[in-house]
């Protein structure tokens, strides 16, 4: 046990070294001459996607940390599968990243192309459009640094062992954020961003329906029980059309605010694993420590963006700028 405790010390030292060592080579300045404007083109952008299709916040967020966590942000989940390589894109657990989070970025990226060709990343195109959409939605606005390299390869494999299941224990969680070097606290925080978005009925559908092996419409009870009536009406058809999905948070969808962690508290939460967080002793107090403080939130929560961000990241040869953001240079026309 003391030796599986050392190497996961050093482990977590080594990464924590590397990403210091990394973060030094990303700057928030980083195309101030190559391309000054690179914010406000992002920003015209995506506000427009945003008013058109308002679900984008939401999908950007989860598609940056779908990014991130397999291997860096290094914009590897925008990558289209092809004949010889299914990318991780295709892998099961990402099929439900909507589609208008892509678009937002591709459209960022064409906007960029015809005013600075070849210059700016889709990695870092990803991750300055996920804050400023998150901005957009009344969260916090943190710094962003830049400088970040598109990956070289992109595999589904390396998705379904590297993202958490909605059906996953708090102790596979804790350990898999964990072995990426992250916190409890960084991970009940960065949990926070499901007080936008949605999730499809199957996702949690054994909450609702035959819970513990139990009738049709036996559901869990933790789960407030008009919350689970009405999501049995909603997503009655769920089987037959896997589309059907509901609001994370049913009280303030389209806000960014610590609703989430209020809900919890009340038994509203959607999906198993979130709603597990408000009773496990490890994550309960930092559940009621956000739900009655939004400012604690907000900081916590930048904070581990901020570091999420600089997970992995690829700099220098390790990386490229892809002229478009689905298909590798050497792939492209």
């Amino acid at each position: 046990m003391a030796l599986h405790l050392f190497h996961l010390r050093l482990s977590l030292l080594i990464t924590l070294l590397l990403s210091c060592s990394t973060s030094a080579k990303l700057k928030l300045d980083y195309y101030q001459t190559s391309c000054p404007r690179v914010h406000e083109i992002i920003s015209e952008v995506i506000t427009t996607k945003q008013i058109n299709s308002p679900t984008t916040a939401a999908g950007a967020l989860r598609l940056f940390f779908h990014d991130c966590f397999v291997s860096g942000c290094d914009a590897s989940v925008l990558i289209s599968s092809n004949h010889f390589n299914k990318a991780e894109r295709g892998a099961e657990i990402n099929l439900s990243l909507p589609g208008d989070a892509f678009d937002a970025i591709i459209r960022a990226k064409t906007a960029l192309e015809l005013q600075c060709p070849g210059v700016v990343s889709c990695a870092d195109i990803l991750a300055i459009a996920t804050r400023d959409l998150v901005s957009m939605l009344g969260g916090p606005f943190y710094p962003v640094r830049l400088g970040r390299k598109d990956s070289l390869s992109s595999s589904a494999a390396d998705a379904e062992s590297n993202l958490a299941r909605p059906n996953a224990s708090i102790d596979q969680i804790i350990s898999l954020f964990a072995s990426k070097g992250f916190t409890v606290r960084e991970l009940v925080a960065l949990s926070g961003a499901h007080t936008v978005g949605f999730s499809h009925c199957q996702e949690y559908a054994d909450r609702i329906f035959h819970f513990n092996k139990g009738g049709p419409l036996a559901s869990d009870p933790t789960m407030n029980p008009k919350l689970a009536q009405a999501l049995q009406k909603a997503c009655a058809n769920y089987q037959k059309d896997p589309t059907i999905a509901t609001f994370n948070d049913i009280m303030t969808p389209g806000k960014f605010d610590n609703m989430y962690y209020q809900n919890l508290l009340r038994g509203l939460g959607l999906l198993n694993t979130d709603q597990k967080m408000a009773a496990d002793p490890r994550t309960a107090p930092l559940v009621r420590l956000y739900a009655a403080n939004q400012t604690a939130f907000f900081d916590h929560f930048s904070h581990a963006m901020q570091k999420l961000g600089l997970y992995n990241v690829k700099t220098a040869r390790k990386g490229e700028v892809r002229r478009r953001c689905d298909v590798f240079n050497n792939l492209s026309p």
